[in-house]
């Protein structure tokens, strides 16, 4: 197989794993298997994917640095923008399904309860992100400025963090693990701005070229 064909490979399979969730999710929905409230089981489902997207556009760096394995750098770019897909669904979810459109309700909630809070700020730092994901957006801002615009990722991810753990009720394990894999991605992205030697590039092009 040449390196072509092993690019569209690599997509078509990141492009199945980005739909599957959803494709998932409406499959329980026409079955009835969404449990006793499905409003709430699926602002989780879609909240959980949001997290899960977001965590994975932040490990391909990291696994390159660890692993010495490149072709994961060219899922960066779908796996950021699934990311905030599944955000702009979950906050819509929110928005029109749970609250019925009322942007008083939404707007009070978004003060007065921290985890919305955490949350809605989250989804505004992703906004720029996916606005900008595009190669004409990085030719328009230079590289440089481009991947520090799109650092605003990991507060995204450590908000998500906050935004899981508070939301919870009982159950903590999995908000509790994802803020390990975010620490762990956040500390190697760390070590490597601190050892990477003066003037060496900060990193590669979004679609990993």
């Amino acid at each position: 197989m040449d390196g072509a064909a092993r690019r569209r490979l690599v997509k078509a399979a990141g492009w199945g794993a980005a739909l599957a969730p959803l494709a998932l999710l409406l499959a329980d929905a026409a079955r009835h298997r969404l449990g006793a409230n499905p409003i709430e089981a699926v602002l989780n489902r879609l909240g959980f994917w949001t997290f899960t997207f977001l965590v994975l556009s932040l490990a391909p760096t990291p696994l390159r640095l660890w692993t010495g394995l490149a072709w994961p750098l060219r899922l960066r770019r779908l796996l950021g923008v699934t990311a905030f897909s599944y955000a702009a669904l979950h906050f819509s979810w929110y928005l029109g399904v749970d609250q019925f459109f009322d942007l008083q309700a939404v707007g009070a909630d978004v003060v007065k309860r921290p985890f919305i809070t955490v949350g809605f700020t989250a989804l505004l730092l992703l906004l720029p992100l996916a606005v900008t994901s595009t190669d004409g957006w990085v030719r328009r801002l230079g590289f440089a400025r481009w991947k520090a615009l799109h650092r605003l990722a990991y507060p995204a991810a450590l908000l998500g963090v906050v935004h899981f753990l508070w939301r919870v009720k009982a159950d903590r394990l999995k908000p509790t693990v994802f803020a390990v894999v975010v620490a762990a991605l956040l500390l190697a992205r760390l070590r490597r701005r601190a050892v990477r030697p003066f003037g060496a590039a900060v990193d590669t092009p979004p679609g990993g070229k």
